[in-house]
């Protein structure tokens, strides 16, 4: 039984599956389902669980290339959300561009994450380095 790290078999069973340059998302509730792209949602209420609370977890075992986020996060969000999303994304080259545009690189990904935030344009596409 494990008893530390990611807890959730199908959050595991996915991340064991991508490689070197493979991508993965990390979605607000709110963002469309893909048929074909494998999805683990683990939204409980709103806000539990958060995409930086998931990217937190993950980060531990998971490395990350690069990553895109949606332009309209900035316009979208407080300064403290902004930054809270800086600083987790620290080190990490991040890509900004448009909503439509960030729509468009997801079915290039091995699985995605659902999550029950609510935060605006949260979403994430990691880049596995």
């Amino acid at each position: 039984m494990l008893k530390s790290g990611i807890l959730n078999p199908q959050v595991n069973a996915l991340l064991c599956r991508i490689r070197h340059t493979n991508l993965l998302v990390i979605a607000d509730r709110g963002f469309p389902f893909w048929p074909g792209i494998e999805t683990v949602d683990i939204s409980l209420v709103d806000d539990i669980p958060t995409v930086l609370q998931v990217l937190a977890a993950i980060r531990l075992n998971f490395t990350i290339g690069r990553a895109w986020m949606a332009t309209e996060f900035l316009q979208s969000n407080t300064d403290e959300i902004r930054a809270a999303f800086a600083a987790a994304l620290e080190g990490v080259p991040l890509e900004r561009l448009l909503h439509i545009e960030f729509k468009k690189r997801v079915p290039a990904a091995i699985g995605l994450i659902r999550t029950g935030d609510t935060t605006q344009y949260a979403n994430l596409i990691l880049e596995s380095a």
